[in-house]
């Protein structure tokens, strides 16, 4: 990381342009859209919509994905609208959506789910499939009630897919949030850059998405990759 920004603040010094900023310019830069007071109310709105889409999607995903995965029937029926839904462009998406809905909240979380939804269904799907039979047998001979089997049996070992699910479709959610948001809000990170792109202020560009990458790489520091070690020790063993 040190030796890119070295490099990149290197390039900027050699080839000095306005449209093409070093990382201290961009560093300044983002001091004063704290200071200014913009950039955490964009940053927070724009998380509290990935956060939103993030929750709705994988809550919903994952019921998809047991279903699917334990009835033959409703796999059969819901496999061509899963492809469909993994090949379907998220701007496209969120187009008719916009005209359906207009430039509302419920319509940029609502494209930022459906666009989510497919993978975490399918990967659940996948997840369900692999379940080892024999830990079935012994909740049968142990009579455990449902929940119980769900908890004790059932989710250590999809907790994998889980993670994958996760990791795969936050980094998705970031990318579409920002493109939904560029497309029509009224704030945000993607908004606010739409608007510096209007100015060609390349420097402010850079700022805001310096910030947000920066949130992003937090969190999978700090949340993501602890809570994948800690549960490392729940997963079941194979043999």
């Amino acid at each position: 990381m040190a030796a890119g920004l070295l490099i990149w603040q290197g390039l900027a010094m050699a080839l000095p342009s306005r449209l093409f900023p070093g990382p201290l310019a961009v560093g300044e830069r983002i001091w004063q859209l704290t200071a200014s007071g913009q950039l955490l109310p964009d940053l927070a709105q724009t998380l509290f919509r990935v956060a939103c889409g993030f929750i709705i999607a994988m809550l919903a995903g994952t019921a998809l994905g047991l279903a699917l995965g334990r009835s033959r029937m409703l796999d059969r029926l819901a496999a061509p609208w899963l492809v469909v839904g993994l090949n379907l462009p998220a701007i496209v998406l969120a187009i008719a959506i916009y005209i359906w809905l207009g430039l509302t909240e419920v319509a940029l979380i609502l494209a930022v789910v459906l666009n989510k939804l497919p993978l975490v269904a399918t990967t659940l799907r996948e997840g369900v499939r692999s379940l080892d039979p024999r830990y079935d047998e012994l909740a049968v001979a142990h009579r455990l009630p449902a929940l119980a089997r769900l908890r004790v049996i059932v989710l250590p070992q999809l907790l994998p897919f889980l993670l994958a699910a996760a990791r795969t479709g936050l980094a998705l959610i970031w990318k579409i949030v920002l493109v939904f948001e560029v497309l029509g809000s009224d704030g945000g990170v993607g908004f606010r850059i739409n608007v510096m792109f209007q100015f060609f202020d390349i420097t402010g560009i850079l700022a805001m998405t310096a910030s947000f990458v920066a949130v992003v790489v937090a969190f999978d520091g700090f949340v993501l990759r602890p809570l994948d070690k800690r549960m490392d020790r729940w997963r079941p063993a194979r043999t």
